[in-house]
């Protein structure tokens, strides 16, 4: 007898729960549990969970497509072996995505090919099958949504918009030289999201070339400022993992070897 009713409270509680994610009324909750046989609360309640699941598997795959990520990546495919992370941000911190409710900043620094995309592309999954508004941009993408976005009036909306967002991943950093104006764009991203969101930017240059890269120290030295503050830097290696596994890695490395001096 203890044991039915246990069972009806739980089966009450759940079946209030997920009414109550339908937006039914307290009336309604009450009334349906009250006249239902408990055949018909467990039957409803086993379907309310079925669709409640339905709905929350389109809603993470909505905010994936959303999110502009390149490919589909999985963290459990990423090899860590080359990857060196720093004291105050382990590798379980970073799998834990706490740094994004932390508001932190993720900097992926490595050679070209050696696994900084596919790692934040990873994360950035992770983080909207958690449910975490993320958009994934390259640099120069960014750049070019800003600038459109300034020429035909509407930059605040899409500056607001940004700012929304739980996770920014700005990819390839330093790929291309930037214009000063576009540069004061890029710092008003970063200014923006200072202590409001978390970000991951990926690149292959030392914060020494950055001046280079947007036409002023000054401005460069302002992005870097805020994005050290509270950020982490993680060092992906110096492997090529893409020439590692390249169909075309021998005659890459033949070549190589004949070029250099005897």
């Amino acid at each position: 007898m203890i044991a039915t009713q246990k069972k009806q409270g739980l089966l009450t509680a759940s079946l209030s729960t997920q009414l109550r994610q339908f937006f039914f009324s307290q009336e309604g909750i009450r009334d349906a549990i009250e006249t239902g046989t408990p055949k018909q609360l467990e039957y409803l309640d086993k379907l309310l969970g079925r669709e409640l699941q339905r709905r929350a598997e389109t809603r993470k795959s909505r905010m994936v497509q959303h999110a502009g990520f390149p490919n589909i990546k999985s963290i459990d495919d990423y090899d860590f072996s080359h990857t060196r992370f720093p004291a105050l941000m382990s590798k379980d911190d970073v799998l834990s995505l706490n740094f994004i409710t932390q508001k932190r900043t993720l900097i992926f620094y490595g050679i070209c090919g050696s696994g900084k995309t596919m790692f934040s592309v990873a994360l950035g999954i992770m983080a909207c099958n958690q449910g975490y508004k993320v958009k994934f941009m390259t640099m120069s993408q960014l750049i070019a949504r800003l600038e459109k976005a300034r020429s035909e009036g509407f930059l605040e909306r899409t500056l607001l918009e940004l700012k929304k967002l739980d996770l920014l991943i700005i990819d390839e950093w330093g790929y291309c030289q930037i214009s000063r104006e576009d540069a004061q764009l890029l710092f008003r991203v970063i200014a923006d999201s200072y202590e409001t969101k978390a970000l991951i930017v990926t690149t292959n240059l030392p914060f020494s070339e950055w001046g280079k890269l947007m036409t002023d120290e000054q401005l460069a030295t302002a992005i870097i400022d805020r994005l050290v503050h509270y950020g982490h830097l993680i060092d992906t290696g110096s492997k090529d993992w893409r020439l590692e596994n390249s169909l075309m890695r021998d005659q890459v490395v033949k070549n190589y070897r004949e070029k250099e001096p005897k």
